[in-house]
């Protein structure tokens, strides 16, 4: 639904609402009337409650909302008399209609003043701290900072797999929810079940006229801090996710999920909008000039290290010459290939030092030739790209004009029509775009290009094209733990990333000893104050 159709809704609840409860408004000594005034009636129905009236708030507050609203129904159940368990199962399993129903035909509802002066059982406390809980962890999750694991290897050297990370949403402006019929704090299934953890008809063809899909929320953003700035580490829904398992990617595949509810993903953002992108022998280009990383950050490639069958020390190849993937890498182990190679990922200059080692024979980058096509975006064979050699391309830009051919309009097809909701057709070589013959077309928002450093291993922005900004989530600031799997006792957890900043420059630097330093001291604090107290 669009902004209108969502202030239409709200209006036709809060009649519904009146007509519900404007009788027990009466018995409160309120005016009926009261009950039927959008937004009003709801701070009156606070006082009816005796309940604080920032509630009001948190009912407008999507996913929050679908915390607080059942216990609206149920405190005001409880302020007409009906406090057993049988009227609490009743006024959930209607969806609140019970009190339409105590509105009409209750002869014995009466308001209970006095109800607050009754002291609470333990139970009713104890489910009351629990939910407050839920809801303040629901509302940080949802507009400050988000929990995050890194699964792949794509951002190795910088991000492992194992990190676990806290997201900032208020560097780049907290996105709203989009999907409003969802489980709180659950992206998009729920744990150990499999089951969608939102209420919504996946079918691409009936995405627009499916009911339960006229329940999405524009898409809205609040401020930001900061702009994207180039190589800034990015979380993001995939554009062109395809549910379930990255290693089935189809572009094109015909499903559709809501914004908010696609995969969520990690990777540099190495192209900003208006930036036009090249990618020569591995290396990135842009507008014409290589890349500079940051100092945190280490592009690496494929390399074959030839030593005629000759293996080379496990502990070395990991601690000292930082392989950390590569083919027939598993459980930690890296084997020869039947050609007398290692197959390993590696910076460049971990490249160079392998290169010393005595035996090792020759060193060679595992690159694909300029013009052999590689299955990447824009999916044009004649292309002939791949991940290693790739453009030029633009990166749109919010308010520029491109000019569309029947050449140039796969590389914008999905942006018109998925990402910024135009219907699009081609007749023979004319294009046309909303019923109109159209020879140029104008983004309606800012385009990202997001890609690993493990440049030859991920699967990003080369095979699926542009990020929009709507499908940002945030920035990775921090690092609050760090698990390796194939690590031994004590060393399973990275000690040198537990509470480190990301985005840094160098290697990460833990500051969990500082953190632990500060407890200590406010441990000591609190037991001289409760101390003095005593005296």
């Amino acid at each position: 639904m669009n902004l209108i159709q969502w202030l239409f809704f709200i209006l036709i609840a809060q009649i519904i609402h009146g007509l519900c409860t404007w009788n027990l408004y009466l018995k409160a000594d309120r005016k009926p009337i009261e009950s039927f005034i959008p937004i009003y009636n709801l701070v009156v129905l606070m006082k009816i409650i005796k309940r604080p009236r920032w509630w009001v708030f948190l009912l407008f507050i999507p996913i929050i909302n679908l915390l607080i609203i059942p216990v609206v129904w149920i405190e005001v159940i409880r302020s007409f008399g009906k406090n057993t368990t049988k009227d609490t199962i009743i006024v959930l399993l209607t969806l609140g209609f019970y009190i339409a129903y105590l509105n009409y035909t209750s002869k014995n509802c009466v308001y209970i003043e006095n109800r607050d002066l009754k002291p609470k059982s333990k139970t009713e406390d104890t489910i009351g701290s629990l939910l407050f809980a839920v809801i303040v962890a629901t509302l940080v999750h949802t507009y400050v900072i988000q929990p995050f694991t890194i699964p792949s290897s794509s951002l190795e050297k910088t991000l492992y797999t194992g990190d676990f990370l806290f997201v900032s949403k208020l560097n780049f402006g907290a996105r709203t929810p989009i999907t409003t019929i969802a489980v709180p704090m659950v992206h998009d299934s729920i744990p150990l079940s499999g089951l969608k953890s939102y209420v919504f008809n996946d079918d691409f063809s009936k995405k627009e006229t499916s009911f339960l899909n006229k329940f999405q929320l524009p898409y809205f953003r609040l401020p930001a801090i900061e702009n994207i700035k180039r190589n800034d580490i990015v979380v993001f829904n995939q554009p062109a996710d395809t549910l379930s398992n990255m290693d089935d990617f189809h572009p094109d595949r015909n499903y559709y999920k809501p914004i908010d509810k696609k995969t969520n993903l990690v990777k540099r953002c190495v192209g900003i909008p208006g930036d036009s992108l090249e990618i020569r022998e591995g290396y990135i280009y842009i507008n014409g000039k290589i890349s500079q990383l940051p100092k945190s950050a280490k592009a690496q490639y494929n390399f074959l290290i030839d030593t005629k069958g000759q293996a080379i020390s496990q502990d070395d190849l990991v601690s000292k010459y930082g392989a950390r993937d590569g083919l027939k890498y598993q459980n930690g182990y890296f084997a020869i290939t039947n050609t007398g190679e290692y197959f390993l990922t590696l910076t460049d200059d971990e490249a160079k030092l392998i290169a010393k080692n005595p035996i090792v024979k020759g060193v060679k980058k595992y690159l694909t030739p300029k013009g052999e096509d590689g299955g990447v975006f824009p999916h044009i064979t004649s292309l002939g790209w791949n991940v290693d050699n790739f453009g030029p391309i633009y990166i749109p830009k919010k308010g520029k004009t491109v000019k569309l051919t029947i050449e140039t309009l796969p590389f914008y097809k999905r942006i018109i029509e998925e990402y910024e909701h135009n219907t699009l057709k081609v007749q023979g070589k004319k294009i046309i775009i909303n019923r109109k013959f159209a020879n140029s077309y104008t983004f309606k928002q800012d385009y990202y290009w997001m890609m690993g450093d493990n440049r030859q291993n991920s699967l990003d922005a080369r095979f699926w094209g542009f990020v929009p900004f709507d499908h940002v989530i945030g920035k990775p600031v921090f690092i609050w733990f760090s698990w390796d799997k194939n690590g031994k006792g004590i060393n399973k957890v990275r000690w040198n990333r537990v509470f480190s900043f990301v985005n840094g420059n160098g290697e990460p630097k833990s500051y969990l000893i500082h953190f632990l330093g500060l407890i200590l001291i406010g441990m000591m604090i609190n037991k001289v104050i409760k101390n003095r107290k005593k005296v």
